[in-house]
């Protein structure tokens, strides 16, 4: 009996299950503000600026917490740091759920952000202890599809909840599901396979500086940026607000419209991930190609008169959504290009990419739309969205001078091990 039930642990496939499970609670918990936004603007009695800080501090705490929570990977492994992180996004939901008090809620959420920060790249951590490495690239594309399961749940079920059940049930409801996970982490997650003993003393020291200075985390860092923000800041604030004033949809429809964007990272995904592992030298070029589809997409919509057609609108949310596995390919990057020893810490400085933009799109976007008289009108919403342009532009030329450099670097080794 006990080998049999520590045999079942050991299974690969089963780890990565309970441990994916974590990041689509993850998910949920981050767009569940999204999914409310007009039921949290008529609690907290809110304008857009002040509706943005709700998401944009929980943001800020994520990109924030991205290497201290690399360095805690590295340190203490990834069953401990997920057992933590699902369970502040629990604490953090709950309060969510009780207060009136926006700036209470405002707190709340950055425990939520703290504890979601973790989760991805722990998820991520687990990944080459238990796959082989041509296989892993194709199990980081499942982790990032399978988690945006939570993202239809967020939209679809999370906001009937809230509209059919009420706030403090939706929201205490969330934070349940979320402790439920944390102890399935602890019953199911392991580091390593059945018979695998590594001593962390003995390994060598993670070193900040050298991922810091290491082109090749720069290029997943500019790749992480230009790919991921525009469907994470659709889909965590915005979107839904823009699709139901600005587009005229119902709350019904605009929800499902929201769900193309997951139904195209399970599409894409594994697509991108057979992709980056059988040609990992051309990972740049499908990243600057993804940041072509999705400006073009966003200037059709934007210079379309009046009210898009729907057919649009699901070309950009189908378009917006493959951004996210493209995105993931930065992750295959940073750890090709980096030292195992320095994993966690690398792949938080990429995670970083795309959650800074995500900040600096959803706080722009609500100071803009304050600026315009507080309205979700069409016009408003569209001078606002164009702040895009300008971060595209910015990961665009990092990604450039990054490449070259890395692929600078590679060959000085080359030349040097020769």
């Amino acid at each position: 009996m006990t080998f049999g039930f520590r045999w079942v642990l050991g299974r690969p496939w089963l780890v990565w299950s309970v441990a994916a499970l974590a990041y689509v609670a993850a998910v949920l918990n981050r767009s569940t503000i999204g999914a409310s936004a007009t039921e949290a603007a008529q609690r907290f009695s809110a304008e857009p600026q002040l509706l943005s800080v709700l998401v944009v501090l929980q943001v800020i705490v994520y990109a924030a917490a991205q290497i201290p929570a690399g360095a805690l990977l590295d340190r203490f492994g990834a069953r401990a740091v997920l057992t933590v992180g699902v369970s502040l996004m629990a604490l953090g939901q709950l309060g969510v759920a009780v207060t009136e008090q926006v700036a209470a809620a405002v707190a709340a959420r950055a425990v939520v952000g703290a504890g979601d920060a973790v989760i991805f790249i722990a998820v991520l951590h687990l990944v080459p202890n238990w796959f082989d490495q041509r296989r892993a690239p194709l199990v980081r594309q499942l982790t990032s599809m399978t988690g945006q399961l939570g993202q239809i749940v967020s939209a679809v079920g999370f906001a009937a909840a809230v509209r059919h059940a009420g706030w403090l049930t939706a929201y205490a409801g969330a934070a349940a599901l979320s402790l439920l996970v944390a102890m399935l982490v602890v019953l199911v997650v392991r580091e390593h396979p059945p018979g695998v003993v590594v001593n962390r003393a003995a390994l060598p020291r993670p070193t900040a500086k050298a991922v810091f200075t290491n082109p090749g985390t720069h290029l997943a860092f500019f790749s992480h940026m230009g790919t991921q923000f525009p469907c994470t800041a659709f889909n965590l604030l915005w979107g839904i607000p823009y699709l139901i004033h600005a587009q005229e949809l119902s709350p019904t429809t605009a929800g499902l419209m929201l769900s193309l964007t997951v139904v195209s990272g399970l599409v894409c995904g594994p697509i991108v991930g057979l992709f980056s592992g059988r040609w990992p030298q051309y990972r740049t070029g499908l990243v600057l190609a993804c940041v072509a589809a999705m400006a073009a997409c966003w200037t059709v919509v934007l210079v379309w008169p009046g009210r898009a057609p729907i057919w649009l609108l699901a070309l950009l949310l189908v378009v917006i959504g493959a951004g996210l596995p493209v995105s993931t390919t930065a992750f295959d990057q940073a750890r090709d290009l980096n030292a195992a020893q320095n994993l966690g810490v690398a792949q938080g400085v990429t995670n970083i990419g795309g959650y800074s933009a995500t900040f600096v799109v959803i706080q722009v976007v609500g100071l803009l739309l304050g600026a315009f008289g507080g309205g979700y009108g069409r016009e408003e919403f569209h001078a606002a969205w164009a702040v895009q342009y300008l971060v595209w532009l910015i990961s665009v030329v990092g990604i450039v001078i990054s490449a070259r450099r890395t692929l600078g670097a590679q060959r000085q080794a080359c030349v040097i091990s020769q």
